[in-house]
């Protein structure tokens, strides 16, 4: 089959296009699936540059997120069936291979039909993200009805997810964005309050909109100063997700102070971990916004689409620009 695979981390030339082993079969819990399209995510470029950071096996082939159709599947599956639309976020980790690829054997435990109403490619984009938004929100944070949230980089991937999951479900969005077109995308997305750090101050802006009364849950999703404007932004015994590793140089007194609760979240743990109730817990949030994609209640944003081959291109693009919304490589 045709993949990207490197041999060793570094730049996006250490990519390669070709012709690689396809996987023979799946096991019973596993299905195989012929992709037609794939999400790229910044994680992507992290495993790519820092691979021994990661249980992956060499030559690694890339990518987590997938839209396809199923071609065979295990003894023990009963959900699906061969000819079934389905997407899924599996990371390549702990023997599995990334979705980079034509073909990739997936843990059913982590699949979800495709949404009807989406593309492959708007599928494609969505796990990674809707999990992650998800995930932070109501499995960390709690969030309900009438809270007000700080949702930081609103117009990325997952930020622009967290936006729609928040409105949906009551809450008042404040969120932060770099220029003037990422602005206008959050409020059509229906941000109460746009903040544009590159001009504003984050923590006097929030405190000016809540009138001092500051935030409920803040979710950082770009770490560093970032997660300490968070820290600063939130009433006593709120909440603070990140999906970042803290620093050394981050201050905790306010959070201390305030006895914030403070949560990480990592949507690769249940593969890491190799947790089944988890990779299942996935799977149902997946099922859960393929009502809403269908309801026309959620939407996904793509910034642009490559080919698969154009994979280095497509992972340069991401990480140089920013983009508003996700970044597709099709397979043809």
């Amino acid at each position: 089959m045709q993949a990207i695979y490197f041999h060793s981390g570094g730049d996006s030339d250490v990519l390669h296009y070709g012709e690689i082993d396809a996987p023979k079969q799946c096991n019973e819990n596993q299905v195989l699936v012929h992709l037609k399209a794939i999400g790229v995510n910044p994680i992507d470029i992290k495993i790519r540059t820092a691979p021994n950071r990661f249980p992956v096996t060499f030559p690694v082939i890339p990518g987590c997120d997938g839209a396809g159709i199923i071609e065979a599947i295990g003894t023990k599956v009963k959900n699906f069936k061969p000819g079934d639309e389905v997407y899924f976020s599996q990371p390549g980790f702990n023997g599995r291979q990334g979705s980079y690829a034509e073909h990739i054997v997936v843990d059913s435990d982590l699949l979800s039909h495709k949404p009807q109403s989406l593309s492959f490619e708007q599928a494609a984009a969505a796990p990674l993200v809707l999990i992650t938004a998800w995930e932070a929100l109501f499995d960390r944070a709690a969030m309900h009805e009438g809270q007000t949230v700080l949702i930081q980089a609103g117009a990325g991937g997952v930020g622009h997810v967290a936006i729609q999951l928040a409105k949906l479900h009551g809450a008042t969005v404040i969120t932060t964005v770099s220029n003037e077109e990422k602005a206008a995308f959050v409020k059509r997305l229906g941000a109460d309050y746009v903040i544009n750090y590159r001009h504003q101050n984050v923590v006097t802006e929030v405190f000016a909109y809540t009138k001092g009364a500051v935030v409920d849950i803040a979710f950082d999703t770009v770490g560093s100063q970032v997660l300490q404007d968070c820290l600063n932004c939130v009433k006593p015994y709120g909440d603070v997700v990140t999906i970042l590793q803290p620093t050394n140089e981050t201050n905790w007194s306010e959070a201390r102070l305030r006895n914030l609760r403070f949560s990480m979240e990592m949507m690769l743990s249940p593969v890491l971990l190799e947790s089944a109730e988890a990779k299942s817990h996935q799977a149902e949030i997946l099922r859960q916004c393929a009502q809403l994609f269908d309801e026309n209640k959620l939407t996904i944003e793509i910034a642009r689409v490559f080919k698969l081959s154009e994979a280095a291109a497509a992972q340069q693009f991401l990480d140089q620009t920013h983009p508003i919304g996700k970044v597709v490589l099709t397979v043809s």
